[in-house]
């Protein structure tokens, strides 16, 4: 079973690091980082690289697709070579999924269209945009597209998928494996909860609408 992790220039870590850990854990998983060109991607802070083995063109039919978010989405929905490498693995994918920003790269590949979908909560209405039907939900699964929340929230949608590839033992063992119990110290995780002021200057300072 081939992963293909989508990564580019400013993406979030944990978007697909998240994934990752929980993803390839499944029984004959074949994890495989790819962008449009191989070699180190750095992520949105700078200070972290990750490095994509293969190109692109070189990753043909993958079982899953795993789409990052991050700061560097909004150029990449412009990409011709990215948006037309999905829409052609998606031909033949078992499932496309996303985590944050991510589905807007799926969504402006056309592939969320009337779908419903979720998204980092500060891009809901940008799905919009390209037809989707955004909700506030963590994990969103509409047919064969699974999509994240913001950022933590992928590996919500990776243990989701787990659970339905490999049965719900095996993702509660890999739940375990990896000591997924959250018990943040603040309460701040949604902008229904936040501080409205710290929602405010978030809306201020990273606006992608």
């Amino acid at each position: 079973m081939q992963i293909a992790m989508v990564v580019y220039d400013r993406f979030t870590a944990l978007d697909a690091v998240g994934p990752y850990e929980v993803l390839s854990r499944l029984p004959d998983a074949e994890v495989v980082f790819v962008a449009e060109r191989p070699g180190p991607v750095r992520t949105d802070t700078g200070f972290l690289a990750v490095t994509a083995d293969r190109a692109l063109h070189e990753v043909t039919r993958p079982d899953i697709v795993v789409v990052a978010g991050g700061p560097g989405t909004l150029p990449q929905m412009e990409n011709p070579a990215l948006l037309e490498w999905l829409r052609a693995v998606d031909a033949t994918s078992t499932w496309t999924t996303s985590v944050c920003s991510g589905s807007l790269l799926l969504a402006a590949a056309g592939l969320l269209r009337g779908r419903r979908a979720t998204s980092h909560w500060g891009a809901l209405e940008v799905l919009e945009q390209f037809g989707a039907e955004p909700t506030g939900e963590r994990v969103v699964t509409d047919g064969k597209y699974v999509t994240a929340a913001g950022v933590s929230a992928g590996i919500d949608m990776a243990l989701t998928l787990v659970g339905t590839l490999a049965g719900d033992e095996h993702a509660q063992t890999v739940q375990l494996l990896v000591e997924y119990d959250p018990q943040p110290p603040y309460d701040a995780g949604s902008p229904q909860k936040a501080p409205a002021h710290i929602v405010e200057a978030f809306h201020t300072r990273f606006s992608l609408t």
